[in-house]
């Protein structure tokens, strides 16, 4: 699970001030952070299948707001898949 600090530390990062959860890199910095923690998960349980399916939901949320970022502004899409380590 991501805690609040990790998640207000991500909310600082690439929101807009320190309420702001709402901006698709924020959305985008918590998805990965959860697929990381997730992808773990899965290499120490590989039967687990309810957290597989969840993580590729996960994957699925997470490229649509890439998709919309890329639509809305190409600059904020390069800015966070750099910071985040994505490939595309």
């Amino acid at each position: 699970m991501i805690t609040k600090e990790q998640k207000q530390e991500l909310i600082n990062k690439f929101g807009k001030g320190e309420s702001d959860t709402g901006t698709a890199e924020v959305q985008i910095a918590i998805f990965s952070k959860r697929i990381s923690e997730l992808t773990g998960h899965l290499q120490n349980h590989p039967k687990d299948h309810s957290t597989r399916r969840g993580l590729i939901k996960l994957v699925g949320k997470r490229r649509r707001l890439l998709n919309y970022l890329i639509e809305k502004d190409i600059e904020r899409y390069r800015k966070v898949i750099s910071e985040l380590g994505i490939r595309k």
